[in-house]
């Protein structure tokens, strides 16, 4: 189980070493595969404008949940880190799902396995998240974090549907992974992040 010291340090950091870690939900889940970093001075991140009710979990102890509704429509899973009262956190993009995949059929009302995380919405979808686990701590259930047995070569390139820092290649994915949201251009396969 992955501790509270994992992610009480620098968020890029701890973006890139996700990538491969086992996360379950009540025992549905998966491999991440790819994730997103967002820290306190990124224009793009909910924290850059300061604390609100909204983005309260951010400034919380790292290894807590950050769950917001996007667009009003799907949840969002992030994790909390570095020191508690920055607001830093990742956003996890997608999984490889193997744990529970009946159920995940069942909330996503689609069976192309490919399909069940593949993007931030569709992985709350099929795990199950909601508003409800703001703030919760990360190494109690419902969650469950296992260390990355051999995670494999990891690719680096620019965040996704963002419109300010675009150019930050704090977007970490599994090479070659068919489960990602969205495939890593050529260029950015060139950018392989050490682990």
């Amino acid at each position: 189980m992955l501790e509270p010291d994992f992610f009480a340090r620098d968020v890029v950091s701890v973006a890139r070493a996700l990538i491969g870690v086992r996360l379950a939900v009540d025992g549905v889940g998966g491999t991440i595969v790819e994730t997103e970093a967002y820290h306190h001075e990124d224009p793009a991140s909910h924290s850059f404008n300061g604390r609100t009710q909204r983005n309260a979990a951010m400034f919380g102890a790292p290894g807590r949940a950050y769950v917001y509704r996007s667009y009003g429509i799907h949840w969002c899973l992030n994790f909390v880190c570095e020191a508690e009262g920055s607001g830093s956190a990742v956003l996890l993009r997608a999984i490889e799902p193997d744990a529970g995949l009946e159920q995940m059929r069942d909330r996503r009302g689609l069976a192309d396995t490919r399909l069940l995380c593949a993007g931030p919405g569709r992985l709350t979808q099929a795990l199950g998240i909601t508003g409800a686990m703001d703030g919760l701590a990360l190494d109690a259930a419902p969650f469950a974090l296992l260390p990355a047995a051999r995670p494999g070569e990891i690719v680096a390139g620019p965040r996704i549907g963002i419109s300010r820092a675009i150019d930050l290649p704090w977007r970490f994915g599994l090479a070659g992974s068919r489960f990602l949201s969205r495939p890593f251009g050529r260029a950015q396969r060139g950018q392989v992040a050490s682990a």
